[in-house]
């Protein structure tokens, strides 16, 4: 018997559907180092921070009813499996606000738009 695996995502924007190309969310959990003074020379512990959700997308620019990505703030952000049956999970992006566009243009593809931003929360349902 094989593995069956999750295929592809599907984004919402505030109940939108967006044409991506590929997302990478990264998390940032805050922990820092803790350097003391000791005998030992070496650091003993570290602190917790405050986690910190990154998202970078890049997306395909359409001819006619683009998003004006720059004014997003405080939106919903909904990844879900494309086929709900595989047994994967939604994973939602609260608060995404973005931080930064651009834009990709080459011979070779589709023009494309370069989106970053940082979320307050994530939760998988």
């Amino acid at each position: 018997m094989s593995d069956v695996y999750v295929g592809p995502i599907v984004l919402e924007v505030n109940g939108t559907e967006i044409e991506i190309v590929s997302v990478n969310p990264t998390i940032d959990t805050g922990r820092k180092l803790v350097k003391t003074m000791n005998s030992t020379g070496r650091a003993k512990g570290h602190v917790n921070g405050i986690a910190t959700y990154n998202l970078t997308l890049e997306a395909v620019i359409p001819k006619t009813g683009t998003i004006v990505w720059e004014n997003i703030v405080d939106a919903k952000l909904t990844l879900y499996p494309e086929d709900a049956a595989s047994g994967g999970l939604t994973k939602t992006y609260q608060n995404f606000t973005v931080s930064t566009v651009g834009e990709q243009y080459s011979v070779d593809n589709e023009a494309r738009i370069s989106i970053s931003g940082f979320a307050l929360n994530c939760i998988e349902e």
